[in-house]
C-alpha cells in the first residue's frame, strides 16, 4: 500500500530524483521546496500527476499536513550555495529539521534525516566508520553547513529518544547525476562544466586529496532500503556512498577523457577547513541494508556528462539561480 510522503527539498537535485522514485512506486509525494537551490525544472515533468503535489514552502516555518513518512533533505548542499547566506544554511538545518520532527511526532510519521559526510570534518580516521565522532572546525567558514547538520543529527536523536519518533539518519558521501545544477561549485560538476565549455580545469593544492563519488541513482536506492529497513539499530546513523576513492587529478582527467577536453589543468589554493581525505565505511550498509553502490564512475560521469551538455545546449548555463 502506498504512503503519504512529504518530501522537503523535494525540487533540488537529489529530492527530484527522490520525488521520481517514490511516485514510480505508487506512493502520494508532496514536494515541499523554497527553491533557494532547486528548481521547478527538476520536477517538471512530474506536476499534474495525481499522486504528486507541488508546495512552494520554506521549511523554517512551520508546515502541517497528514503523512506517514517525511523525508527531510532540505538544505543547501554545495560550498558555493551554503556559504552564500551561511545563517539561512544553519536555520534550516536548525529551525527546519525541529519544525519537520515536530510534525512527525504531531502525526505519527516515519521520519528520515538527511545528514552528510561533513560531520566527519577533515577526518583522522579512514575510512570513516559511523562511529567516528569527527574532527569539524566549529568557528570556520564551512562551520554552517557541518555544524548545522550535525545539530540535526542531534535533534533527531533526541526527538526519538525523547518522543518516541521513528527516526532514520543518512550520511551522504559525494554524490553527482544528472539535475546538478549547473554552477553547484563541488568538484564534478566544476570540471564537467569546465570541460564541455573549453575552460581549463580548475584543481586546489596538489590535486592528491580524495573524494568517493556516488551516482544519484545508487544513493536514492539507499535512502528508501533505510526507510523501510526496521532493524535494531534502524535508528542509528547510516553512511551511503561509494568507497572507490579517487584524487582530484584522477577525477580530472576521468572527465577530461569522457569530454574529450584539451584544456589543461590549473591549480589554485587549497580553501580553508577542505578535507584531504573522505571515504565512507559502509560495513553497516551492507549489513543492513543489502546494499551497495552499483554504478562504476565512468559509467556515471558519462551520464552526468550528456545531462550537462543537453541543458548546455538549451540554455541553462546562463541561468545561475
Amino acid at each position: 500500500m502506498g504512503k503519504r510522503v512529504l518530501v522537503t527539498g523535494g525540487a533540488g537535485f537529489l529530492g527530484s530524483h527522490l520525488c521520481d522514485r517514490l511516485v514510480n512506486a505508487g506512493h502520494d509525494v508532496i514536494c515541499m521546496d523554497n527553491y533557494f537551490t532547486g528548481h521547478r525544472r527538476n520536477i517538471e515533468h512530474l506536476v499534474g500527476k495525481p499522486s504528486f503535489e507541488l508546495v512552494r514552502h520554506d521549511v523554517t516555518e512551520p508546515f502541517l499536513a497528514e503523512v506517514d513518512w517525511i523525508f527531510n533533505l532540505a538544505c543547501p548542499a554545495s560550498p558555493v550555495h551554503y556559504q552564500y547566506n551561511p545563517i539561512k544554511t544553519v536555520k534550516t538545518s536548525v529551525l527546519g529539521t525541529l519544525n519537520m520532527l515536530g510534525l512527525a511526532k504531531r502525526v505519527k510519521a516515519r521520519f528520515f534525516q538527511a545528514s552528510t559526510s561533513e560531520v566527519y570534518g577533515d577526518p583522522e580516521v579512514h575510512p570513516q566508520p559511523e562511529s567516528y565522532w569527527g574532527k569539524v572546525n566549529p568557528i570556520g567558514i564551512r562551520s554552517c553547513y557541518d555544524e548545522g547538520k550535525r545539530i540535526a543529527e542531534t535533534l533527531t536523536m533526541d526527538y526519538h529518544r525523547g518522543n518516541g519518533v521513528d527516526t532514520r539518519i543518512v550520511r551522504i558521501f559525494n554524490t553527482y547525476g544528472p539535475r546538478m545544477a549547473l554552477y553547484d561549485g563541488r568538484v564534478v560538476s566544476n570540471f564537467v562544466m569546465q570541460s564541455l565549455t573549453g575552460q581549463p580545469l580548475t584543481v586546489y593544492g596538489d590535486g592528491a586529496q580524495t573524494r568517493s563519488f556516488c551516482y544519484c541513482d545508487d544513493l536514492i536506492e539507499g535512502f528508501l532500503r533505510l526507510m523501510a529497513y526496521e532493524g535494531p539499530d534502524c535508528h542509528e546513523p547510516h553512511n551511503i556512498g561509494n568507497p572507490g576513492e579517487f584524487t582530484m587529478l584522477e577525477l580530472a582527467r576521468l572527465v577530461q577523457e569522457i569530454v574529450g577536453s584539451k584544456a589543461p589543468i590549473k591549480h589554485e589554493p587549497l580553501p580553508s577547513d577542505d578535507p584531504k581525505q573522505r571515504r565512507p565505511d559502509i560495513t553497516r550498509s551492507k549489513k543492513n541494508l543489502g546494499w551497495e553502490p552499483t554504478i562504476p564512475l565512468k559509467e556515471g560521469l558519462a551520464r552526468t556528462i550528456e545531462d550537462f551538455a543537453k541543458r548546455i545546449m538549451a540554455g541553462e548555463i546562463g541561468q545561475r539561480a
